[in-house]
């Protein structure tokens, strides 16, 4: 679990009066905010936008139980960051091999539209996620959509307009000014369309588009494993 994470966490009203409706509709859904799953120790951290209604909403953990993380987990398994691409359930065994999924939002929003005060509450739990990240030697972080890409930035103290979000786009980030004295040297940021039912099934994003994003990312590790980066 991210450092300072409280799945009680009811800091926005709005999201927490939602989270009570859901759950008295749905008594067996998690309809609590949803940890970070992965690897404790990762190279790579994923950041996606929220938790989908059935989905990580309804199972506790990201991009599980919904179209969405058919894509996403059977990419990572094909490029050898997962042991299997099933992505049913928490009871699957899935394990995640040198990284690490969360959210910039950890709560379900209405009609999956955070609030921006809500994105900004959020962030602080994403901070605290990437100086972790940072501190046990990760280097690359995949932002999933526009929303994870300026949250990614906002958590480490830089501006949108020096790295703006593109499929495909990869940021490498100077040093930013977050009060806690985070840094992003040494950090990549890369770019995807989010992987959703809608992106998928509008072409908008494809699997090759979404795979040539994941075979960059595999190859600077390697690169980055061999030169001691």
């Amino acid at each position: 679990m991210q450092p300072g994470f409280s799945m009680e966490c009811r800091q926005c009203g709005r999201l927490a009066g939602f989270l009570d409706e859901v759950k008295a509709r749905y008594p067996d859904y998690h309809a609590r905010p949803v940890p970070a799953f992965g690897d404790i120790s990762p190279k790579l951290l994923i950041i996606g936008l929220a938790p989908g209604m059935h989905g990580a909403n309804r199972t506790g953990r990201p991009f599980t139980g919904d179209f969405a993380g058919i894509l996403l987990y059977r990419t990572l398994y094909k490029f050898g960051f997962a042991n299997h691409e099933g992505s049913a359930s928490p009871e699957d065994k899935l394990q995640l091999i040198q990284c690490r999924i969360t959210n910039a939002v950890k709560c379900l929003p209405p009609e999956n539209k955070p609030e921006p005060r809500e994105i900004r509450q959020c962030n602080g739990y994403l901070a605290a996620e990437i100086a972790d990240f940072m501190s046990g030697g990760g280097t690359a972080l995949l932002a999933l959509g526009t929303i994870a890409h300026q949250a990614g930035l906002l958590a480490l103290g830089l501006k949108h307009r020096d790295y703006p979000f593109g499929h495909g786009a990869v940021h490498a980030l100077s040093a930013g000014s977050t009060p806690s004295g985070l840094k992003a040297n040494g950090l990549t940021l890369y770019d995807s369309y989010h992987c959703s039912r809608y992106n998928t099934q509008t072409r908008r994003l494809t699997t090759a588009m979404f795979e040539q994003v994941f075979a960059k990312i595999r190859s600077d590790l390697a690169t980055h494993q061999k030169t001691g980066d």
